[in-house]
């Protein structure tokens, strides 16, 4: 069955409620714009005394956009008062609308989370509960199937760039988790802790990060967490996007890309086959399949150059993808025919 389209006041609602989200980041810059570079890329820090001290708080990557918002900071403080009531109308539109909202539990944890400043610091929300708000993103009505939880919440970040930012989020996420009724759940052998369960339900909370090797457990520094490697994941997290978790009056969190996140389901399809894992991989290649379908209309150009780039990588990438495929067909002649 196609996909059906939210209206185009829907799709233009999202659109204003995430701007306002992001300026309303921008309106909390308190002293001057700072900028790093490492590696050719550029980072912005907000350089603020504090007492007796210089303090630098990451902003983010140093984009255009970005660069204009932080420009414009005086203003949008002067504007916080009507920017916040905007929000609160426009997250009302979108409900009347029918966007499907995040669950109590899932929207208060990302919100602590952002406040905590996860996402500004490099966390990317990924799985399931990154893929329920492509509906935003993508304009597109998700059924209740879709967006069927599994139970877990991931987050995922690069280790070097963590290490490299010099700045901690505000509150630890081991003690959010643990406000919120999740109880750490020891790895084996080295007890190193990088999911949480919740003690009152089946929740799961993993923090991942890419590996390319071993997948071994690796520090955070700038997360404050522990994080489980996993090789290709460094694919699925590379230029992730903003977007707004429908809970109270919108969260601001960050998520992969839709083209790579599709892509990337081809993979770790293949690699949960057999075994226990069986009605993951059914459900991963569901999600590749419905997000490839809307992408091969809406942006076949970005879907292209992901697949492209993913079968760059190595004979090992293209046997994965391949061997999802072979079990997806009409997802398959969609991809040949992007060629």
């Amino acid at each position: 069955m196609p996909a059906l389209s939210h209206s185009r006041a829907a799709q233009v609602a999202y659109q204003d409620l995430l701007r306002l989200h992001l300026e309303e980041t921008a309106s909390e810059l308190i002293g001057s714009v700072e900028e790093r570079v490492r590696n050719g890329r550029s980072y912005l820090y907000d350089r603020f005394r504090l007492g007796t001290e210089m303090k630098s708080r990451y902003l983010g990557e140093g984009t255009p956009e970005l660069r204009a918002r932080l420009a414009r900071a005086a203003e949008l403080r002067a504007g916080a008062g009507a920017r916040r009531a905007g929000m609160t109308r426009l997250a009302r539109i979108l409900r009347a609308e029918g966007f499907i909202a995040t669950d109590r539990d899932t929207g208060s944890l990302l919100l602590a989370f952002a406040r905590a400043g996860v996402f500004r610091l490099g966390g990317t929300l990924v799985g399931t509960a990154a893929y329920a708000l492509y509906q935003g993103e993508l304009g597109v009505r998700f059924d209740s199937d879709e967006l069927a939880q599994t139970g877990d919440i991931d987050f995922a970040s690069f280790e070097r760039l963590s290490v490299a930012l010099g700045d901690r989020v505000e509150e630890n996420p081991g003690d959010i988790l643990q406000a919120l009724k999740f109880d750490p759940v020891p790895g084996m052998p080295d007890r190193q802790v990088w999911k949480w369960r919740q003690n009152r339900g089946e929740a799961l909370v993993e923090f991942l990060t890419p590996a390319f090797g071993d997948e071994t457990v690796k520090p955070l520094p700038a997360l404050g967490v522990s994080a489980q490697a996993l090789n290709y994941l460094n694919y699925l997290i590379a230029d992730p996007i903003p977007a707004i978790a429908l809970y109270r009056s919108g969260v601001l969190v960050q998520i992969p890309r839709p083209e790579r996140f599709a892509i990337h389901k081809l993979i770790v399809a293949d690699r949960r086959r057999g075994g226990a894992d069986q009605a993951k991989a059914r459900k991963d290649r569901g999600q590749a399949a419905f997000l490839i379908g809307i992408l091969a209309q809406d942006r076949p150009d970005d879907l292209a150059e992901a697949l492209a780039e993913a079968q760059a990588r190595g004979p090992r990438w293209r046997q994965r993808i391949g061997a999802s495929l072979s079990r997806m067909p009409d997802t398959a002649a969609i991809l040949r025919d992007l060629a």
